[in-house]
């Protein structure tokens, strides 16, 4: 078997294609699945609003879906796409490009699932509130896919931008590494932004008179949760646009991979963490409404403290392009 530029090219579309849509498809599923579940668990409880309920849970489902959907459209890219450009370097970046959108659904559709579980659940508890918990739902839900839609615009930068006049080294690893970048910190954001906005629906069917300050604090804690996407994303662009001179050493494209995988693990953490500190303040402030403030201060402090490593990693980073 020949092994050319063009059969490197297609292979690495193909893996490219199968890592975008099987990947894409794990959050999704799940965020799926455990919204169900909370139905049945809601119809259970008062079986008979099942109809509201049964409603709640397939338009949920139908966001939580959209991170799959991306994932399917890249894919469907990837694999019937012709690719003019071929070259070592277009290889890497649609490898890069699967593995970018592949990995950015996973936290985005996980995390959709929140909302449209404890919305479900909210609705059994109080369907006076139906319109406001479904409301609520669908803009946490849509913030939880904004990682995805990140990781979605990465990837089709990666499959459409012409790399053929930089050199093949170390260029191919800077490729990789954006798709890596990017993926790897949509995750945390994606599920940590779910956890704010799941702990919402639940406050909002204990306590329906709270429901600005819930709103209100949930969607400022889901934009710190989204910081270390955005982290992910800017070096994702700095390794994708920025020139570097050839080099056939090892470590100079080493250092350009080892960029994108410092930035992707570094964000998947603080993502998670600020959606727990946003949790604990949206939950407890449908208790404690007159605290409202106290509770977004501290909420916010912890926030930065656990941002703090996203910041390290991006330092890191930084010092790997533009240092090593």
């Amino acid at each position: 078997m020949a092994w050319n530029v063009e059969t490197i090219v297609s292979l690495s579309a193909y893996i490219g294609g199968g890592l975008a849509m099987g990947l894409g498809a794990v959050g999704a599923a799940i965020g799926e699945g455990q919204t169900a579940a909370k139905a049945n668990l809601a119809v259970s409880r008062n079986p008979k609003i099942s109809g509201d309920i049964f409603k709640n849970m397939l338009v949920g489902q139908a966001v939580a879906e959209s991170a799959s959907i991306f994932a399917l459209v890249i894919a469907i890219l990837l694999l019937f796409l012709d690719v003019q450009a071929s070259g070592p370097l277009k290889a890497a970046a649609l490898l890069g490009a699967g593995l970018s959108m592949g990995l950015g659904a996973i936290g985005s559709g996980v995390g959709s699932g929140n909302p449209a579980a404890e919305a479900c659940y909210g609705i059994a508890r109080q369907p006076a509130v139906t319109s406001q918990l479904t409301t609520n739902m669908l803009i946490g839900s849509a913030v939880c896919q904004t990682p995805a839609i990140f990781s979605m615009v990465v990837a089709l930068m990666l499959i459409f931008i012409d790399f053929g006049s930089a050199p093949t080294y170390p260029t191919w690893a800077a490729l990789l590494g954006a798709g890596l970048s990017m993926g790897l910190a949509a995750i945390g954001s994606g599920y940590g932004g779910g956890l704010a906005a799941g702990a919402s629906c639940e406050g909002i069917a204990r306590n329906p008179k709270s429901v600005a300050n819930v709103t209100t604090i949930m969607l400022v804690g889901q934009a710190v949760a989204q910081t270390p996407s955005i982290f992910g994303l800017l070096i994702s662009f700095i390794l994708m646009f920025k020139s570097f001179p050839e080099s056939s050493s090892l470590s100079a494209a080493m250092a350009l991979l080892g960029a994108g995988l410092c930035m992707g693990f570094g964000g998947i953490g603080p993502g998670v963490g600020n959606g727990m500190a946003a949790e604990g303040a949206v939950r407890w402030v449908a208790r404690n409404v007159e605290h409202a403030g106290d509770l977004m201060r501290i909420m916010l402090v912890g926030q930065a403290v656990s941002q703090s490593t996203a910041i390290y990693a991006m330092v890191v980073s930084l010092v790997l392009i533009f240092v090593v």
